[in-house]
């Protein structure tokens, strides 16, 4: 299946009865399960993440995700590649959207978490990985893409707000990192530790 960009084929699409949005790449990870009885997701998580660090493109973030990665292929995979780890949603540098978890399920991560006193990020939130770092700006088509997507899942879920990985695990996590413009999120309530 191609990948369209933002507003080509997907940006006036709804999230399916599945918790699926139609018109984008779908690569399952086993890497979820069930959210709580009567939870539904309220709070939006960014995430920024590259493989191997500080490089982009590539199949790695995805066979991260799906189990599949390569200790041999760099030697900073051989600390990761057993991790167990997925996110809703992954944003590229083209702006192409790559789905690995229902949104109706509990994608892995957010991994110790806490937001405004509630512990467990993972149940009431939906993750969506940048493929980016802490030190180099995100592409235009990213943020366009970002943007639409949120609008589009908050149709569909009672999300709240949004804030970054590092806000709900301080002193853990760094991303989305200084480099991401929370300015240009303009589809819910941007929410940040100060």
């Amino acid at each position: 299946m191609t990948e369209p960009s933002a507003g080509r084929g997907w940006g006036d699409a709804d999230i399916d009865a599945s918790g699926w949005l139609p018109g984008i790449s779908h690569v399952p990870s086993p890497n979820f399960d069930a959210r709580p009885e009567g939870v539904e997701p309220t709070l939006l998580v960014i995430h920024a993440i590259s493989l191997p660090p500080d490089e982009f493109g590539g199949p790695h973030v995805q066979s991260l995700f799906t189990n599949s990665l390569d200790p041999a292929a760099h030697p900073y995979f051989e600390s990761i590649h057993q991790l167990r780890v997925s996110a809703h949603f992954f944003v590229r540098r083209t702006g192409d959207l790559v789905q690995f978890v229902s949104c109706d399920a509990r994608a892995w991560h957010a991994g110790v978490s806490s937001w405004q006193g509630r512990d467990r990020c993972n149940d009431f939130s939906i993750g969506i990985e940048l493929e980016g770092c802490d030190d180099r700006p995100f592409e235009d088509a990213q943020y366009a893409s970002l943007d639409a997507l949120a609008a589009i899942l908050a149709r569909r879920y009672p999300l709240s707000c949004a804030t970054g990985h590092s806000d709900i695990a301080p002193g853990r996590k760094t991303d989305p990192g200084p480099c991401f413009d929370w300015s240009r999120l303009r589809a819910l309530p941007v929410h940040r530790l100060d």
